[in-house]
């Protein structure tokens, strides 16, 4: 099994570069540039439109839709729910980052009500914030995880079969899970930790793989074995600082092959 995961996630990455899919965020303006430039990079088509009166139309032009909450307002909820209900009506895969869910009711219940009015495909977040949707214990400081009560795969697991999707769980090891099969993935580096918006960074590529995979447990796993395998190379030059390391981390993610990603990955896959 392992290895025809890694087949279909290397296709994946030619199929992104062949089709070049447009991929509609509506998303945190932290790093809203980052995030495009990570999309344009893996060789998709970034658009970042949050108004309610164009959300519709761009999301019809899109191969998948990247909610993501971490600038949250009332007015970007309603874009998200929106454009969330456009594409479920059109079959367009939608991935949410609840970004601090947790550390203020306000993102929570935004979360959960998107989590309800919308099908979303790929739930992708740190262990506590998943955590936390799922009715489990966590801690959030911030917009960061600060403790959970049990191992990522298991809060993946258990969060996939509650809401019937599939959760990306980004921390030390990333977990992916459907409810059925479980992806433990090693890859990635501690420098990875010290920049803003990798965690977002990792959702947008979900959606990027999203847009040209139909099982969406291999394009969660695509978009983070691929992240992770760039951050790994690019902590290989030096000097290692935050400003270099993330211009080398990027230029990773342009220079990754298919060939790199099946050498590459260290994964671990569990069933039931």
């Amino acid at each position: 099994m392992t290895e025809k995961i890694l087949r279909d996630i290397a296709d994946c990455l030619i199929k992104i570069r062949e089709n070049k899919p447009l991929i509609h965020n509506i998303t945190n303006m932290v790093v809203m540039n980052d995030t495009a430039n990570i999309l344009l990079h893996i060789g998709a088509s970034p658009v970042m439109a949050h108004a309610r009166e164009e959300v519709e139309e761009m999301v019809a032009l899109s191969g998948a839709l990247v909610l993501n909450i971490g600038t949250l307002t009332p007015e970007l909820v309603e874009s998200m729910l929106i454009a969330g209900k456009k594409a479920n009506q059109l079959g367009i895969p939608v991935v949410l980052d609840p970004v601090g869910a947790g550390a203020t009711r306000f993102r929570t219940q935004s979360s959960l009500r998107i989590l309800n009015e919308i099908s979303v495909t790929i739930l992708r977040g740190n262990a506590a914030e998943i955590a936390i949707l799922g009715g489990l214990d966590a801690t959030v400081k911030g917009v960061d995880a600060a403790g959970v009560s049990a191992e990522s795969g298991e809060i993946a697991r258990l969060v996939a079969e509650k809401f019937g999707l599939t959760v990306a769980i980004t921390g030390k090891i990333d977990a992916v899970s459907d409810g059925r099969r479980t992806i433990l993935i090693e890859n990635g580096h501690q420098m990875m930790g010290g920049l803003t918006g990798t965690g977002c960074m990792s959702t947008a590529l979900s959606g990027a793989f999203s847009a040209v995979s139909p099982d969406p447990l291999t394009a969660a796993a695509g978009a983070l074995i691929s992240f992770g395998i760039a951050g790994e190379t690019a902590a290989s030059g030096e000097p290692l600082r935050p400003g270099s390391y993330k211009v080398a981390l990027f230029d990773q993610v342009y220079d990754l092959t298919p060939e790199k990603i099946i050498s590459g990955a260290r994964v671990t896959i569990k069933e039931g």
